[in-house]
């Protein structure tokens, strides 16, 4: 956004400029920081979009190791995602990605021009040092999840090289999942565990490190549909789609976007299905930026199942939450359990409010909506019952009169051309006066 149109945004949600100013719990110290860490975190920025925020806020201990072990990540999906890449190159670069991460000055220049994350690799050198600074407890982890990874996605490499671009069961979707989030998930826990920040018996709980992964992709999956589509990718599994259309294409034909809606449905349906582990392994974490680090995202991926259930637009274009829902859920998100379930809450009471009678898993969606309800309430009973009377509050306004309440709303706040230009003034003020804590924080959301 520009001034003016960042001016003109919050003076009709005013309520979300407050996000701007809320101070990180931890920061970092630049001046003490080498030319590759800055290197490092210029990375993050540029890679991780909203991402990068809440890693720059960890706990100095884990600030330098999760941003490294990002980069590591991202480097190697940047080389599976590339399909330029014959698979005698890419396999093997693959298979031993966590070989390189030993060898100074390694780097890779063999992606194509317009890979949107080619630089990282060809400058790779200063994340290899950065790893190899670092404790030697956190490399081993680090490799181990490289490795797992870098192994996965060399399978999946394989059977698309020999034609097969599809996914087939929702079995095979899971452990595509895995390979490409959710073992991330592990990894992170252990870090997490190691530093003495979270507790120690999670890593007994595979299903929920898994589902904090899975939750994050699937969500991936499910918005850029469209994307992989136009790229020949298909992630959506067979097993799902094959029960509303008899061809993927069809999906995207206009006469067939009922059918595409409730296969959109199905798709949300088994996202939510690790809802209530995400917020089971929340309650396992000791210290509240390694909190935010893991709530953020889970809100922000609720609220992006929302904005797809059965939007027709995701047939379309690549969807996303507004910068200032990204705010407000940063802030709702970055308190405690209890604001986390209430974002959990609001968001699948909606989801029950744009459920079709005529999907055939009508039944089932409303289901695992009222037992991801059911489940927040017993964390955090005030919470939810708060979310859910300012819903119904909503709910009843929105039946007495949209219309005439947007009316009213209009001839009170928008009578005069010097009513609204005296608001976006004074938010002009407080937006020039923030902008530096919104590029430092909020500049990829």
């Amino acid at each position: 956004m520009g001034l003016a149109s960042d001016s003109l945004y919050f003076a009709l949600h005013p309520n979300q400029l407050r996000t701007i100013f809320q101070c990180p719990i931890h920061k970092r110290n630049k001046k003490h920081e080498s030319a590759t860490t800055k290197v490092c975190f210029e990375f993050l920025d540029k890679t991780g979009r909203s991402f990068s925020s809440v890693v720059k806020e960890l706990h100095p201990e884990l600030l330098l190791p999760v941003c490294v072990f990002y980069l590591i990540l991202r480097g190697l999906d940047t080389i599976e995602d590339d399909t330029s890449i014959p698979l005698e190159t890419k396999e093997p670069l693959l298979r031993d990605f966590k070989d390189y991460l030993e060898q100074d000055g390694w780097n890779f220049t063999g992606n194509r021009p317009e890979e949107k994350d080619r630089q990282l690799l060809v400058q790779f050198d200063n994340v290899v040092t950065e790893f190899r600074n670092m404790k030697p407890v956190y490399q081993a982890i680090i490799m181990d999840i490289t490795d797992k990874m870098g192994n996965g996605m060399a399978d999946f490499a394989r059977k698309a090289a020999f034609g097969d671009t599809s996914v087939n069961t929702v079995e095979e979707y899971d452990l595509y999942c895995w390979h490409v989030a959710g073992i991330v998930g592990e990894g992170v826990t252990r870090l997490f565990i190691e530093a003495g920040l979270g507790e120690a018996n999670l890593i007994n709980h595979r299903h929920l490190y898994k589902s904090m992964g899975l939750l994050l992709q699937k969500n991936n999956i499910i918005r850029d549909i469209r994307e992989d589509y136009d790229d020949g990718r298909r992630f959506w599994p067979k097993e799902i789609w094959s029960k509303h259309v008899d061809n993927f294409d069809d999906l995207f034909k206009p006469e067939n976007l009922e059918l595409a809606l409730n296969c959109s449905s199905e798709m949300v349906l088994n996202a939510l299905g690790h809802a209530i582990d995400c917020l089971s392994y929340l309650v396992g974490l000791r210290e509240q930026s390694v909190f935010n680090f893991c709530a953020i995202p889970q809100s922000m991926a609720l609220a992006t199942l929302e904005l797809c259930f059965r939007n027709p637009a995701v047939f379309e274009r690549n969807i996303k939450i507004t910068k200032g829902d990204a705010f407000q859920l940063m802030v709702e998100s970055s308190q405690d359990l209890e604001g986390v379930c209430e974002v959990f809450c609001r968001y699948v009471h909606r989801i029950q409010q744009k459920n079709s009678l005529q999907d055939p898993n009508f039944l089932k969606i409303d289901m695992a909506c009222e037992q991801i309800e059911k489940f927040a309430e017993a964390l955090a009973p005030q919470s939810v019952e708060l979310a859910n009377s300012k819903t119904r509050r909503k709910d009843l306004v929105a039946v007495k009169g949209r219309g005439q309440r947007q009316a009213g709303f209009n001839d009170e706040i928008w009578s005069t051309t010097g009513g609204v230009f005296g608001i976006l003034v004074v938010i002009s003020i407080l937006v020039l006066g923030a902008s530096w804590l919104m590029e430092a924080r909020f500049n990829h959301a």
